[in-house]
């Protein structure tokens, strides 16, 4: 259970990363040119505020397994 959670917790957390990246995107708030990264580069530090009110690092998940979460926001639609 406790494995669980945290998984959870993860998911939550990159989704919410994912969605204030699209929508900072969309209303054109995003830094062009600001970090270069290369394949196989380490990931920027960044935190984030969960759904659940936790405040959730990077840091926090370095060792761990990975999640990829896949999100595609206009599929199934119109637009």
């Amino acid at each position: 259970m406790k494995r669980a959670t945290a998984l959870l917790r993860m998911i939550t957390a990159t989704a919410n990363a994912v969605a204030r990246g699209a929508v900072n995107a969309a209303i054109g708030r995003v830094e062009r040119g600001h970090a270069q990264l290369l394949p196989g580069d380490p990931a920027p530090e960044f935190s984030l505020t969960a759904s659940d009110g936790h405040t959730y690092s990077l840091r926090d998940f370095r060792g761990h397994q990975a999640v990829v979460l896949a999100w595609f926001p206009k599929a199934f639609t119109a637009g």
